[in-house]
Protein backbone atom coordinates (compact mmCIF):
# COMPACT_ATOMS: atom_id res chain seq x y z
CA UNK A 1 0.00 0.00 0.00
CA UNK A 2 1.14 3.73 -0.94
CA UNK A 3 1.94 6.29 1.64
CA UNK A 4 1.35 9.91 0.42
CA UNK A 5 2.06 13.19 1.71
CA UNK A 6 1.93 16.55 -0.73
CA UNK A 7 3.46 19.75 0.15
CA UNK A 8 4.34 22.68 -1.71
CA UNK A 9 0.90 24.41 -1.40
CA UNK A 10 0.24 27.99 -0.68
CA UNK A 11 -0.97 31.81 -1.94
CA UNK A 12 0.33 33.08 -4.83
CA UNK A 13 -0.79 36.16 -7.52
CA UNK A 14 -2.20 35.18 -10.40
CA UNK A 15 -0.23 34.86 -12.89
CA UNK A 16 2.82 33.19 -10.37
CA UNK A 17 3.85 29.95 -10.00
CA UNK A 18 4.27 27.21 -7.43
CA UNK A 19 5.73 23.41 -7.33
CA UNK A 20 3.67 20.76 -5.67
CA UNK A 21 5.26 17.46 -4.11
CA UNK A 22 4.29 13.97 -3.42
CA UNK A 23 6.54 12.07 -1.21
CA UNK A 24 5.47 8.72 -1.31
CA UNK A 25 6.69 5.65 0.57
CA UNK A 26 7.85 2.32 0.00
CA UNK A 27 10.18 0.68 -2.55
CA UNK A 28 7.25 -0.12 -5.04
CA UNK A 29 7.32 3.70 -5.86
CA UNK A 30 9.30 3.28 -9.02
CA UNK A 31 6.34 1.05 -10.37
CA UNK A 32 3.28 3.33 -9.38
CA UNK A 33 1.22 5.29 -12.08
CA UNK A 34 0.39 8.53 -10.67
CA UNK A 35 -1.83 11.32 -10.85
CA UNK A 36 -2.40 14.90 -9.58
CA UNK A 37 -6.02 15.76 -9.16
CA UNK A 38 -7.94 19.28 -7.46
CA UNK A 39 -10.95 19.92 -6.00
CA UNK A 40 -12.31 23.44 -5.85
CA UNK A 41 -15.21 23.97 -3.02
CA UNK A 42 -19.04 23.20 -3.94
CA UNK A 43 -16.88 21.27 -7.46
CA UNK A 44 -16.26 17.32 -7.96
CA UNK A 45 -12.54 16.41 -7.94
CA UNK A 46 -11.51 16.75 -11.07
CA UNK A 47 -8.62 15.20 -13.27
CA UNK A 48 -5.22 17.30 -13.40
CA UNK A 49 -2.09 15.77 -14.73
CA UNK A 50 -0.80 11.68 -14.90
CA UNK A 51 2.19 10.29 -15.33
CA UNK A 52 3.10 5.81 -15.80
CA UNK A 53 5.37 4.20 -14.12
CA UNK A 54 8.37 4.54 -16.59
CA UNK A 55 7.59 8.31 -17.51
CA UNK A 56 7.01 8.25 -20.65
CA UNK A 57 3.67 8.70 -20.55
CA UNK A 58 1.87 12.10 -19.37
CA UNK A 59 -1.97 13.17 -19.63
CA UNK A 60 -3.10 16.88 -19.07
CA UNK A 61 -6.50 18.27 -18.81
CA UNK A 62 -7.06 20.86 -21.28
CA UNK A 63 -7.26 23.79 -18.59
CA UNK A 64 -3.54 22.96 -17.25
CA UNK A 65 -1.84 22.37 -20.62
CA UNK A 66 1.01 24.26 -21.61
CA UNK A 67 0.87 25.38 -17.81
CA UNK A 68 1.34 22.18 -15.91
CA UNK A 69 4.05 20.04 -15.93
CA UNK A 70 4.01 16.44 -14.31
CA UNK A 71 7.22 14.46 -13.41
CA UNK A 72 8.48 12.16 -11.24
CA UNK A 73 11.98 11.27 -9.65
CA UNK A 74 12.03 7.72 -8.22
CA UNK A 75 15.47 7.78 -6.88
CA UNK A 76 13.64 10.30 -4.02
CA UNK A 77 10.52 8.29 -4.22
CA UNK A 78 8.48 11.52 -5.11
CA UNK A 79 6.29 13.15 -7.65
CA UNK A 80 6.01 16.83 -8.57
CA UNK A 81 3.62 19.17 -10.16
CA UNK A 82 5.27 22.51 -11.53
CA UNK A 83 2.42 24.86 -12.16
CA UNK A 84 3.27 27.95 -14.32
CA UNK A 85 0.58 31.21 -14.93
CA UNK A 86 -0.98 30.71 -12.59
CA UNK A 87 -5.15 31.74 -12.26
CA UNK A 88 -7.53 32.41 -9.71
CA UNK A 89 -9.61 29.28 -11.11
CA UNK A 90 -6.84 26.91 -10.33
CA UNK A 91 -7.53 27.94 -6.50
CA UNK A 92 -8.22 24.13 -5.11
CA UNK A 93 -7.08 21.09 -3.09
CA UNK A 94 -4.50 19.31 -4.59
CA UNK A 95 -4.25 15.51 -4.03
CA UNK A 96 -1.72 13.39 -5.48
CA UNK A 97 -2.97 9.79 -6.06
CA UNK A 98 -1.32 6.15 -7.22
CA UNK A 99 -2.58 3.63 -8.91
CA UNK A 100 -2.20 -0.03 -7.37
CA UNK A 101 1.27 -1.64 -8.68
CA UNK A 102 -0.66 -4.16 -11.44
CA UNK A 103 -1.93 -1.07 -13.12
CA UNK A 104 1.51 0.68 -15.01
CA UNK A 105 -0.92 3.06 -17.41
CA UNK A 106 -1.26 6.13 -16.79
CA UNK A 107 -5.11 7.44 -16.25
CA UNK A 108 -7.52 10.39 -16.10
CA UNK A 109 -10.06 8.98 -13.87
CA UNK A 110 -10.52 9.37 -10.33
CA UNK A 111 -11.74 5.66 -10.16
CA UNK A 112 -8.73 4.01 -11.32
CA UNK A 113 -6.98 5.58 -8.39
CA UNK A 114 -6.47 3.17 -5.32
CA UNK A 115 -4.26 5.33 -2.89
CA UNK A 116 -4.23 8.87 -2.05
CA UNK A 117 -2.97 11.91 -0.14
CA UNK A 118 -4.40 14.40 2.21
CA UNK A 119 -4.42 17.15 -0.21
CA UNK A 120 -2.36 20.43 -0.35
CA UNK A 121 -4.10 23.37 -0.45
CA UNK A 122 -3.51 26.23 -3.33
CA UNK A 123 -5.25 29.68 -3.52
CA UNK A 124 -4.66 32.21 -6.68
CA UNK A 125 -5.13 35.87 -5.70
CA UNK A 126 -6.82 37.92 -8.79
Amino acid sequence: QAHLQESGGGLVQEGGSLRLSCAGSGRSFKTYAMGWFRQAPGKEREFVASINWMATTTYYADSVKGRFSISRDDRLGTLFLQMDALRPEDTAVYSCAARDQEYLVASTKVSDFHFWGQGTQVTVSS
